[in-house]
């Protein structure tokens, strides 16, 4: 597969995961495909579950801004901020070295990067950690560790992740979500998800407190593991932040499409 076609995979990786995540929030939220642009919007406090992306490729820069703005009047017309998720090389050269020029006149500034991912590394050999066990998430309480982690680890008061994630059948029945215990207490977590022929890796995250002991890297193994076993599929993809992006090439992840999020500015 070639890099392009790994990022257009991402995006499109992004759009069917996203349409399954936030539907599962709420069967009334905002899911669209508009002309250059994929609507994924819950509308909840969680701000990952508030997704819009463009899905053009080689759009150049006046198509990209009016997208922007296009996007930026989604994203004022909700009720909950969330975030325009961009894949930088789908976009044509030119509009690639101005897309935040552009982004600033349509009302969104630069939250952070991340970085597409993928490979084709499955199946994965049974992970262990000394310092942990694993427990599958099948629970409200596994659920709302899991939600507390996530929040923890991104910044988020424990209620925005608990409002995208406490009630979900899909998470506790369809993800193959594992959290990391230490001594019986949750400290990492992470979950695939079956999408298109792929597992997409989803939500890891490690207590603060816990980081650097290689928690995330053995969670996410074991995620991948167990999701391999329970589907037989051989590729994975994923979004990596900037904290995770070093840990993913270790498990066998490639990087493809840089990516930046966008919010409105204040």
């Amino acid at each position: 597969m070639t890099d392009r076609a790994e990022s257009i995979e991402s995006m499109e990786q992004l759009a069917l995961v996203w349409r399954t995540m936030v539907l599962d929030r709420d069967p009334a939220a905002d899911v669209r495909d508009l002309p250059g642009i994929a609507v994924r919007w819950a509308d909840c406090r969680f701000a990952f579950w508030n997704c819009v992306t463009l899905t053009e490729v080689d759009a150049d820069t006046a198509l990209v801004g009016e997208r922007l703005r296009q996007a930026a009047d989604i994203m004022r017309a909700k009720r909950r901020p969330g975030f325009l998720w961009l894949f930088e090389d789908l976009l044509g050269a030119e509009a690639r070295a101005r897309v935040r020029a552009e982004a600033e006149k349509a009302g969104l500034e630069y939250a952070f990067p991340g970085t597409g991912m993928a490979g084709d590394l499955l199946p994965l050999p049974e992970p262990a950690h000394p310092e942990l066990t694993f427990v599958r998430v099948t629970t409200d309480d596994h659920l709302r560790a899991y939600a507390d982690l996530n929040s923890r680890a991104y910044g988020f008061p424990l209620e925005d992740g608990r409002d995208g994630l406490l009630g979900s059948t899909l998470w506790k029945k369809q993800a193959h979500a594992y959290l990391g215990l230490r001594d019986g207490v949750p400290v990492t977590c992470a979950a695939t998800v079956e999408a298109d022929g792929r597992l997409f890796v989803v939500l890891v995250a490690t207590a603060p407190e816990w980081e650097r002991r290689g928690y995330g890297e053995t969670v996410t193994r074991k995620a991948l593991y167990e999701g391999a076993r329970a589907t037989g599929l051989t590729r994975a993809t994923l979004h990596a932040t900037a904290a995770g992006a070093p840990v993913y090439p270790r498990i066998g992840f490639r990087p493809n499409s840089p990516m930046g999020f966008y919010s409105l500015k204040q």
